[in-house]
Parts: structure tokens; sequence; C-alpha cells
């Protein structure tokens, strides 16, 4: 490696910074000496001048400024007389000196600018955070065929034309839609044709593109509540007015009545794995919904985001090919059966939005990525991606099992396990719903465990489920059930506290 140079010397516009100086500080009149002298010494103080920068020759400096070089060395003078800069062999160094920048604690920063929908996004998971158990949504990314996927992309790589190094086609590659149409027909009953579907980079930018293009500002969303929290951000900051619709054991469960006092424009569900719940929608109320929705002129948003991984019994169709022409626009991603660097999902819209969804993804988005989507046809195309989806569901099932096992085994007297039919996570709900989740998912990630609190996917207020939200795809069998011990002991160490708090509530009253 190449020694570092001794002093810095970076490409700084002396004029752009005194002219930018003098208009923040009303300095436009001061003496030209006085205004390069405080113009320098406050760039050192903020760090714009780091230590050990070397500043420009005198001569130079006046001649860029056009300003007489007598100033720029009265400046430089008071700047070496209080510190600032030192002399050497080589010219004015900046010294070594703390930078005096008005630095704010983390979280603390001002939010002066942003919209109040931006203010209100739910704090998102730290990266280092996102592989330790039971973080949901993450897949067992040590058991994917790398080598494998490797191949695939450098074969794509190879058969690149000049021309496919332009920007792409904005619905996504032609051979990648028409693959996952294929499986899509095949493997979830959707009923499409490859010009319904439109690549996009994950499930929050179909999000993002069905709650902008499908809706206007003001419009109703339906949202499940508990539910998750990519849905209500995409819909707040398309301005959308949001209804919270309870959500049972089965899945989303709207009233009579919600029809009538807040009709929606979009309806957003998680049918096949509720999230967080893990609750699964059954074919009546999937029809129904269906029926509702076409009587009331909505679209139903089917986000079937794990449903490749059914443990227990026959899955259930797709929403999409339930009835002809379901109002039903659908979402689904690689990110769960593959791996989320990937940044690959879809979306598959009813053959009427196909085409305005096409033209507005022409004026509005410039792709690119088509190595790893032509790589991605191919490892649908040969058979590989239901080969490696067979496997993880196996192993997905024996963590499931694990899992169960061990919350029966040290929760089973506080908590009810839902949701482990399918998918990657489960949902433990407290009996009791005073225990505070909240506090019980801090003191597990104090223990290097993350349970998510299932009342942080609250929409609205919703004490029905309080509990929290256990991903196991990426977590050793052999490991759940120490994990599940740890997570036991937080959890009727807080049922204790809440019992006591009880008593010497009713003892106070009693008394």
């Amino acid at each position: 490696m190449p020694a570092l140079p001794d002093r810095i010397e970076p490409q700084i516009d002396y004029a752009l910074l005194v002219k930018r100086y003098a208009e923040q500080h009303q300095a436009q009149r001061w003496p030209r000496q006085r205004l390069l002298h405080e113009c320098l010494r406050a760039a050192i103080r903020d760090g714009t001048l780091a230590a050990g920068t070397r500043l420009v020759a005198s001569r130079a400096l006046a001649e860029e400024l056009g300003i007489a070089r007598n100033s720029v060395l009265y400046a430089y003078e008071q700047l070496s007389s209080e510190g600032y800069v030192a002399g050497d062999r080589r010219g004015t160094v900046v010294a070594n000196i703390a930078p005096d920048r008005a630095r704010q604690p983390a979280g603390a920063a001002s939010q002066h600018g942003l919209s109040q929908r931006a203010r209100d996004l739910r704090t998102v998971a730290e990266p280092a955070s996102m592989m330790k158990a039971f973080t949901p949504g993450v897949p067992a990314l040590d058991q994917f065929p790398m080598a494998l996927w490797r191949r695939h992309v450098e074969r794509a790589m190879r058969s690149l034309a000049v021309e496919q190094l332009n920007y792409a086609d904005p619905a996504g590659e032609p051979l990648l839609r028409a693959a996952i149409a294929d499986h899509l027909r095949a493997a979830r009953g959707v009923v499409c044709e490859p010009e319904q579907v439109f690549i996009t980079d994950g499930t929050q930018g179909s999000l993002d593109i069905c709650m902008r293009a499908l809706a206007d500002e003001g419009d109703m969303l339906w949202m499940e509540n508990p539910g998750y929290g990519g849905a209500l951000a995409a819909g707040r900051a398309a301005g959308l007015m949001i209804a919270a619709i309870a959500v049972d054991e089965d899945g989303l469960a709207p009233h009579a009545g919600d029809w009538l006092t807040h009709p929606p424009r979009l309806i957003y569900t998680t049918p096949s794995h509720q999230y967080p719940t893990g609750g699964v929608l059954s074919l009546r109320r999937r029809l129904a919904l269906i029926d509702a929705a076409r009587a009331a002129g909505a679209l139903i948003i089917e986000d079937d985001y794990d449903s490749e991984f059914r443990h227990d019994g026959p899955p259930l169709p797709a929403m999409q090919g339930l009835a002809p022409d379901a109002p039903v626009v659908y979402l689904g991603t690689f990110s769960k059966t593959m791996f989320p660097a990937l940044r690959i999902g879809f979306l598959v819209a009813p053959p009427a939005l196909a085409a305005p969804l096409a033209q507005m993804r022409a004026q509005s988005c410039a792709t690119g990525r088509v190595a790893d989507q032509l790589a991605l046809a191919e490892f649908l195309r040969s058979g590989q991606f239901a080969r490696h989806v067979r496997r993880m569901r196996r192993l997905y099932r024996q963590r499931r099992d694990a899992l169960v096992a061990a919350l029966d085994a040290h929760l089973g007297s506080v908590a009810e396990v839902h949701g482990a039919s399918s998918g990657m996570h489960l949902a433990l709900r407290f009996h009791d719903i005073a225990l505070n989740d909240g506090a019980i998912s801090a003191q597990a990630r104090a223990h290097g465990i993350v349970a998510q609190p299932l009342s942080k996917h609250a929409v609205k207020e919703n004490r029905r489920w309080r509990g929290l939200m256990l991903g196991y795809a990426q977590v050793p069998a052999s490991e759940i059930d120490a994990l599940v011990r740890t997570l036991a002991a937080l959890v009727h160490l807080e049922a204790y506290q809440a019992r006591r708090k009880t008593g010497a509530a009713a003892r106070a009253l009693g008394t």
C-alpha cells in the first residue's frame, strides 16, 4: 500500500468559501484581511479545513481572491498567533485542534424541513442486529447455493450485448417477467401474462408504486391492525388516509360498518401469512373480500411475501387467481426465498392497469441490473429455484418445530403460539395483555436476542395483540432451546412484576 502524504492538500475553492462566509455573516463590507482571517478561522474550527491541511501559498491565494498579498499574510499571521496554523519549510499547515462542530446526539437532530409523514416513520433495525436470533424476515443465508448462483451471474454477464449496457426496459427484463409469470401460474395459481409482471427493487418498491399510481392523495387505505410498517409508510408517503382494520386469529376481519364509514380505495393484506400475527385468511374470507372490494370499486394489494414456505396442510392459492378479473394487485419478492441483497421483487397488475403502469414506469424509472435479472430468469427456468425452495422448506420446518417445542415447554403457561403453519416467523401471544412486550423486547436485545414486540406493529392502539414476533429461518435448531430459555426468564420476570403491581393496586383499593 502506498504511503499516505504527510500533509493533506484538498482541492478547496477559497473564493467560494469566502463568499459563502461573507453572505452567512453579513460581512461583505468587512476589510478584506479581516474577512479572510475570520473565514479561515471558522473553516478550521468546524473541520472544513482539517488538521494537517496545507493552506495555499499566500501569493497564489491573493491572486485567486483578487486581493493584496499583504492581506493574506496578515490573515495567516493572525491564525498562527492564535494557534490555528503553524509554519514549516513547506508552507502554512492547519494545527491539530479539535473541530468545534455543534453536533447533536443521535436521534436529536433537527427535523426542520421534514414533512409530518416523514417524521411519523417508524425506526428501522440496524443492519448489525438483523443477523441475530430471532430477527424476522431473514432467510438462512448460509444455506444459499452461492457458487451455483455465481455461475448463473457469470453466464449472464458473458451473454450481455452492447445494447444491454444501456438503460433497460422500465418494466424489467422480458425473460425474467416471462419466467416469473410461468412460476406464479404453476406454484401460486396466479392468472397472468408476462405483460402484467413488473420488476421492482423489492416489496417496498412495489408498495410505493401501488400507493402512488393507484390512489390519489386523500384516498382511503385499509391497513391490517397490527400490520406491516412498510405498507403503512408507503401509504403515508403517498398522502393517503389510513383506516386500521382489525385482525383476528385468521387474518383481516373487516366489519360491515367499515365499508360504510370509511370505504377504501386500496386494501393492503397479507393473506397467506398475516404480518405479524401469522394468521391465514380462509378461502371463504378471501372470496368475500374480493366480492366486497369489487362492489366498492377498491383494489386489493395482496402481499404474498413468504407463501412458498407452507409447513402444515396444503397451501391456499393466491387471491389474485380465485375469481375472474379479481381486483387484486399481487406482490412478491425474492428477498425471502433467495437473499435480501438481491433486491428484486415484482408486482402483477390487473390486465386493464398493465399498459398505464408500463407508461408510468417508462416516464419515472430508468432500470438496470440486467445481468442479475437474466441470471434469476435462468435460475427459475432451470428448476434450481424450486429445488432451493424445497430444501429451505424442509429446513425451516425443522427449525419451526424446534421453536414451537421450546416455546410450549418454557412459555406455554403464559403465552400461546400463532401463525406457525407457514412462513419464516411466528407470533407468541401473551395471555395477559398487561404484560409489557416492549419492555421484554428491550431486555431481550440486551441479551443479544431480537424479539420484536407485537405492539410495535399496531397501526392504531390494539390491546388485543401483546406478545413477541419471532423469526426462526436463520436460527439453527440446536441453538433454539437455550435462546428460548433466556427469553422465557425475561417473560416470567415481567409476568411476576405485573402480578405484584396488580396485587398492590388491589390492596390499595381495598384499604
